[in-house]
């Protein structure tokens, strides 16, 4: 197929002079422009189905709310309880701390008490000894 269409036409006119007149047309390919504007309305359609069925539901919607406010809940909850753990370790250490003092002073309380009595008991030994050694005054009778 040519894309040239060759139309002829025959023109008399008067006194007897004819004259032939040629005319040409081009063709600019006949449908092919019909064929692209066909595709590109078939792919507009499909984009805007597409977009519309893509578009998150009402079900969806409260579905992520729900997801999310129950992540928030659990990095609260781990949080607080990252808190806890680091004040039970805080007073963990300061009642072993009061403990370590409580029983060094009563060490040194048991300790001070036994040289007290241990001294008590020396002077009570000497004490003895001095009233032992010393004879008895006798009686002359």
């Amino acid at each position: 197929m040519s894309d040239e269409i060759r139309e002829e036409r025959i023109v008399r006119e008067e006194p007897g002079v004819v004259r032939h007149e040629v005319v040409r047309t081009r063709d600019s390919g006949g449908a092919a422009g019909w064929w692209v504007a066909a595709f590109v309305a078939v792919v507009a359609i499909i984009g805007i189905v597409f977009w519309m069925n893509s578009q998150p539901g009402d079900a969806q919607l409260q579905a992520a709310q729900d997801q999310g406010r129950a992540q928030a809940a659990l990095d609260s909850a781990t949080a607080q309880a990252q808190a806890a753990a680091s004040s039970a370790a805080v007073a963990s250490s300061n009642a072993a701390d009061s403990m370590a003092r409580s029983t060094q002073a009563a060490a040194d309380s048991a300790k001070a008490a036994a040289e007290h009595t241990a001294r008590t008991a020396q002077d009570a030994a000497s004490n003895a000894s001095d009233t032992v050694s010393e004879p008895a005054p006798q009686n002359p009778q």
